[in-house]
């Protein structure tokens, strides 16, 4: 092993991926430097299920401090704020500068909320996730929590999201209206999955509408409706790009994404890699999804240690058959949905239960799983 640095920008799946790799195989490079200012990450597959009362915050949260510890990676609790890939700096926001030879960003994607709907303060960006627990965990606990809820955003997360709202633990069960945009309810899933999703929304009282949602004049208003009185306004309506990227001179979508190849390098930077929520995939169309996030951190682990031994990476993450979802209804049941099959049952979510669990231990036990 030589002298050389990585640099590991933010703690998202990927990069846990990464992570777990180093505990298993050890450092790829003389220092290690991790990036990220959060003391713990919340696994945001399980977050649904903390708003219905499912979980306690701590059971979907991954504590850095052990792995670190563990893996005798130098943490640096700061946020990035430029990168120049031609010196190989990083300037961090306690303006300490980090200089390294190769460098992987997974910091996930920005909130867009108050861009998309406009401002106003009831409303609540499921990102970033920390903020989001803690301000509903407030609302929750407060004398008058909130007893009618609009849920923004008709993707799996949004789904998800007006089913934890609508079993929340509350004094008055709240009234939930899912608000889906014009493109529908799930529309990148099959029509046996809408129309399961569609009934267990019915059978909860939940309201769907199928058109945009803005804030006018104090209103949160759908399409041309006013939606009378609402306490609070959770959006799920997906990821946006931190501006940083663009500002560093780095090659962005027409979003402000980071444009990376098939092996997750920055296209003509290959010494920088980006996976996640912040990076776009410029070989095929792959969605942002937490799912996509976790599968692609061991192909970046591998591709991280073939650019610090001067290798050319060859490992690509493809996405093929990775969609697959389990849609917890918040009512000991979960939706699956692969392809064309849709199916509601309890075994599922015990299923999903399993399998959140076993991510999170991956990383809360010694030595992994």
């Amino acid at each position: 092993m030589d002298g050389r640095t990585l640099l590991l920008v933010g703690a998202g799946n990927a990069h846990l991926g990464v992570i777990d790799d180093i505990r298993k195989k050890g450092a790829p490079s003389a220092r290690v430097i991790l990036v990220e200012p959060r003391d713990a990450m919340y696994y945001s597959g399980m977050v649904p299920g903390w708003l219905a009362g499912e979980y306690r915050a701590s059971e979907a949260m991954i504590p850095l401090a052990p792995l670190v510890e563990e893996t005798g990676i130098e943490w640096h609790r700061s946020e990035l704020v430029a990168l120049d890939a031609q010196a190989r700096k990083a300037t961090l926001a306690d303006g300490a500068v980090l200089e390294f030879d190769v460098c992987s960003i997974a910091t996930g994607g920005a909130g867009q909320a108050a861009r998309l709907l406009g401002d106003d303060p009831r409303l609540l960006d499921i990102r970033p996730i920390d903020a989001f627990v803690e301000r509903w965990r407030a609302l929750r606990d407060s004398p008058a929590p909130p007893r009618r809820i609009a849920v923004v955003g008709g993707g799996a997360g949004g789904v998800e999201l007006a089913f934890g709202a609508a079993n929340a633990p509350l004094p008055h069960a709240a009234r939930v209206i899912l608000v889906t945009g014009d493109k529908g309810l799930l529309p990148d899933h099959s029509a046996a999955v809408r129309r399961s999703v569609a009934k267990e929304l019915a059978s909860q009282e939940i309201r769907t509408i199928a058109v945009e949602a803005q804030f006018r004049d104090g209103k949160l208003v759908a399409g041309a409706e006013p939606l009378g009185r609402i306490d609070l306004v959770i959006a799920a309506v997906g990821s946006g790009a931190p501006d940083w990227p663009r500002q560093s001179g780095l090659p962005v979508d027409g979003d402000g994404f980071i444009e990376v190849d098939a092996h997750q390098r920055v296209c003509g930077h290959p010494h920088i890699f980006a996976a996640g929520d912040i990076a776009r995939r410029t070989d095929r169309d792959l969605p942002h999804s937490g799912v996509h996030a976790v599968y692609a951190g061991p192909v970046l682990a591998k591709n991280l240690r073939a650019a610090l031994a001067g290798r050319e990476p060859s490992g690509a993450y493809r996405g093929r058959g990775m969609d697959f979802y389990l849609l917890n209804t918040g009512r000991g049941e979960a939706i699956v949905s692969y392809g064309r099959v849709a199916l509601r049952a309890r075994w599922l979510r015990r299923l999903k239960d399993w399998l959140d669990r076993r991510w999170i231990r991956r990383f809360t036990r010694p030595g992994g799983p």
